[in-house]
């Protein structure tokens, strides 16, 4: 089973984007963790866009399990979540429509819990669609956009470039894109020759912004760049903390 396919990995998620703070960190005595690292698929979006409630209508390129997607929509944008994960697309589907979803909570070991995680109020779920789909080819009918957001995307993809090169025709002129990313490049999501960046090119270290910036310009300005901690739980006891780079690009 492909890695974003299993249920250990969908309830991660549903952890990382909807948990309570309670749910997601531990409460051992003395533990204190990294400040900040919550609500990242939020910070994604406000942290970067700066945007206020209004209109127009956003793609999340790599959405997961959909909470990005979901604050698109309360800002009062159409918003439309793709995943190449079925079960991530499933997840988000059943929020939409149930507003909640039971999931589990690994403890240690085989020792879990269940937890009921809830779509955020105020979502405007009718301005939502989710579709599983490659984001190396998005679907021809998909539209332009005013908001594309690609978060934590680029370093799973086979053929990053190959993704990149569609974003210009979804992008309207004056609008925005956002990726994100801690760029941890593994052969075994992307192959070596494949790499935006984080290796030597004639004895110069090429990082992965410079990957991005030779291959979206001059269709895109770059006018921000920050950085997202974010964490993730696996049990109670481990934790992923993460630094990803977010860079802000002007359609031109």
């Amino acid at each position: 089973m492909a890695y974003y396919e299993t249920d250990k990995i969908v309830a991660e998620y549903l952890l990382f984007h909807y948990g309570t703070s309670a749910e997601q960190l531990s409460s051992f005595t003395g533990v204190i963790h990294p400040p900040g690292v919550l609500n990242f698929p939020v910070r994604c979006i406000t942290e970067t866009l700066g945007l206020s409630p209004s209109g127009g209508c956003a793609l999340d390129l790599g959405c997961a399990v959909g909470r990005s997607t979901f604050e698109f929509a309360r800002l009062g944008m159409e918003a439309v979540g793709i995943d190449f994960s079925l079960s991530f697309i499933q997840a988000a589907e059943r929020l939409r429509i149930e507003g909640f979803i039971k999931t589990k909570r690994l403890i240690e070991g085989d020792i879990e819990e269940e937890i009921t995680v809830r779509l955020p109020e105020g979502v405007p779920t009718d301005r939502v669609r989710f579709i599983q789909g490659d984001a190396m080819q998005p679907p021809a009918d998909i539209g332009v956009f005013d908001a594309v957001l690609m978060a934590n995307l680029i370093d799973r993809l086979s053929d990053p470039l190959r993704c990149l090169r569609h974003l210009p025709s979804l992008v309207k002129p004056g609008g925005k894109l956002v990726i994100t990313s801690p760029y941890t490049w593994l052969d075994e999501f992307t192959p070596r020759e494949k790499w935006l960046g984080g290796f030597y090119r004639n004895n110069t270290p090429v990082h992965t912004l410079d990957g991005l910036r030779n291959t979206l310009q001059p269709a895109f300005e770059c006018v921000k760049v920050v950085n997202l901690p974010f964490m993730i739980r696996e049990h109670a006891r481990k934790y992923q903390w993460s630094v990803a780079e977010a860079s802000v690009w002007l359609r031109r």
